[in-house]
């Protein structure tokens, strides 16, 4: 038996293929009493409505708005900067009645979902670079978050002027400096950077949090050896710990860890606690997000607060408004009991 359509269905119940619309789409043509008749009609005959992915391309819209994240929706949906951005994104497309899609960074293609979204927010550079070359010649529009494609609006803070600042607010004449980075280089353990190529070092965040981390350095008069240049390939506490104790198990030790993420520098902190180095006098901390496990955590982190909720509503609004300019925005350093 084929499926019911909006023709077949009209045809049988005796009324205008418009009717039928109206009692789906606008209830209020129509009578309560006609209305309800129809849909309980139209459940009998197995039919469920106007076809919506027709609909939505006749009209040149869907309402939806396609979030493609960086890494896996596993890793992602279970990262506390992501999760903040990702509320403040469902919360004013909550307020414009957009509906939220999200996607994974490393799939294969962007071929599946491109004709039934209105666009993409793009949530850092995705793991997949063959996804960045497709949203460069998407038709659609394009709005990127924590990096740059050309062409194309976008939503960030001033990432190497952050890290510069919170690198200054620790680092002394003298210090021994150890950064533990995130995703700088190819590599799916943590590992020192030594001599390997950085990975897409001209749209990544995190190397324009190393660049604001050396710039602080050189003007203090500081080097940083390829020894102490940490890459974690994620943000969690099991990358974080089997840096922090290769670098905390040198002698002499570090006094400076910077850190690109609050999560590696807690978990660094509880390696060197447990250690029995001291914080701040013998070690001091800096981390990079603003997370509320902060807080809550004794010695307090000092971090950069990016307010990633914030960031989520303004690249949703961004993206709405059709305007094609880069918003930059605010960013604060607050200083904990860990510097």
């Amino acid at each position: 038996m084929s499926k019911p359509t909006l023709k077949s269905v009209a045809k049988a119940l005796g009324v205008s293929t418009a009717t039928i619309s109206n009692a789906f789409n606008r209830p209020d043509q129509l009578s309560v009493a006609l209305r309800e008749k129809i849909l309980s009609s139209c459940a009998e005959l197995g039919y469920d409505g106007p076809n919506k992915a027709a609909q939505s391309l006749r009209k040149g819209s869907s309402g939806i708005v396609a979030v493609i994240l960086s890494d896996s929706l596993e890793y992602m949906v279970s990262d506390p900067v992501a999760s903040q951005f990702l509320q403040g994104v469902a919360r004013e497309l909550e307020r414009q009645s957009k509906h939220l899609l999200l996607y994974s960074g490393s799939a294969d293609n962007l071929d599946s979902i491109t004709d039934f979204v209105d666009g993409f927010i793009c949530y850092g550079a995705p793991r997949n670079l063959k996804l960045i070359e497709q949203l460069k010649r998407c038709p659609k529009r394009v709005l990127t978050v924590d990096f740059d494609l050309p062409g194309r609006p976008s939503v960030n803070i001033d990432n190497e002027q952050a890290a510069y600042d919170s690198a200054m607010a620790v680092l002394k004449p003298g210090d021994k400096v150890a950064v533990l980075g995130l995703r700088l280089i190819d590599a799916a353990d943590s590992r020192t950077v030594g001599t390997a190529p950085l990975w897409d070092n001209q749209s990544s965040v995190s190397h324009r949090r190393l660049d604001g981390y050396q710039r602080a350095m050189q003007q203090l008069g500081l080097t940083l050896s390829n020894e102490l240049l940490w890459h974690l390939p994620e943000s969690n506490q099991a990358c974080a710990e089997t840096a922090a104790k290769a670098v905390l198990s040198q002698s002499p030790a570090p006094t400076v860890l910077l850190c690109m993420s609050d999560l590696i520098a807690l978990s660094a902190m509880r390696v060197a606690l447990a250690l029995g180095l001291r914080i701040p006098e013998q070690l001091r901390v800096v981390g990079f997000d603003g997370i509320e496990e902060t807080l809550r955590y004794h010695p307090t982190l000092s971090s950069v607060w990016q307010f990633s909720d914030q960031k989520g509503e303004a690249a949703a609004r961004a993206f709405q408004s059709g305007q094609d300019d880069n918003q930059l925005l605010s960013y604060e350093l607050r200083l904990g009991e860990s510097s």
